[in-house]
């Protein structure tokens, strides 16, 4: 389609609601604009067809006839506008709320929770992708994403979900010859780290232990890391909200704590009014991280 062959779609749209109404004024409060403005758009209409299309009549306007046949099809146009954007807005609606997350927070955070948010909405389907990959949201097609950062990122909104203290951790069985332990001291075992976590290992060196100095096991996921932290192969570090139920159940001891307000787990959307499934989810993903 030659879009620079039609005339301005604010004329359209404007004459349209005229014809309409056959009143100015009634198709001005239907757009949320002045009387004036109708008017100029109208006038703006004819002179680009060369062809007048409407006149005063009474207290409104009527249509000459090339003024009718205008805006039948365009009525029929918009009218199809209207149902396309309808049936893409229904299919949104029907289809799961799609969000995407790191494998660690997914496994960590989120599943221990998830079922408290079945239960208070089941009328909601949830897509949950574990992912480490960089995503766009609008081109990859999630609702959601959860990423861990200072949050600046450019072109979404994002919040923050959970606070960025980091904890040292290790296995009991691996830590029972002391029973505190700083993080210097810490620097006397092996350690795990997710070889991909720069920020994490930043975090570790601003607080004081340089990790080139220590026996170091990098490994691919998070998720590996934490398995061999538990069966006691060395010791490694996480943000607090992915170990601190292992921490409560016993199953990792806590070394030290690493505060870091620059860094955390945010909820990132596109920057435009969440849909009330969004809007649902988002509010329970808040609730829960302040519990």
């Amino acid at each position: 389609m030659d879009w620079s062959s039609l005339p301005s779609l604010a004329a359209l749209r404007a004459f349209e609601a005229a014809a309409r109404h056959q009143n100015l004024s009634a198709a001005a409060r239907e757009l949320n604009v002045t009387h004036a403005a109708i008017a100029q758009h109208v006038r703006s209409l004819e002179a680009d067809l060369s062809t007048p299309l409407l006149f005063r009549s009474g207290r409104g306007v009527a249509l000459t006839e090339e003024g009718r046949h205008l805006a039948q099809h365009l009525s029929a146009g918009f009218e199809v506008i209207a149902e396309g954007v309808s049936a893409l807005q229904r299919s949104k609606e029907d289809r799961p709320l799609s969000v995407s997350v790191t494998p660690s927070f997914a496994a960590n955070w989120l599943m221990p929770r998830i079922g408290g948010f079945w239960q208070a909405h089941p009328e909601i389907s949830l897509s949950i992708n574990p992912s480490v990959s960089l995503i766009d949201l609008r081109r990859d097609g999630f609702d959601m994403a959860i990423r861990f950062g200072n949050g600046k990122w450019p072109g979404v909104s994002s919040e923050l979900l959970t606070t960025g203290e980091f904890w040292v951790v290790g296995s009991p069985k691996l830590l029972n010859t002391k029973s505190e332990i700083s993080l210097k001291d810490a620097g006397t075992y092996p350690w795990l780290m997710d070889l991909h976590m720069l920020e994490w290992r930043q975090v570790v060196e601003d607080a004081g232990l340089d990790l080139n100095t220590v026996d170091m096991t990098s490994l691919e996921t998070n998720e590996l890391v934490l398995s061999a932290t538990v069966a006691g192969l060395g010791v490694s570090v996480h943000p607090k909200s992915l170990v601190e139920r292992e921490v409560d159940f016993g199953t990792l001891k806590q070394i030290c704590s690493l505060p870091r307000t620059d860094l955390g787990y945010h909820l990132v959307t596109l920057p435009r009014p969440l849909s009330a499934k969004e809007r649902a989810f988002r509010k329970w993903l808040m609730a829960e991280a302040k519990a």
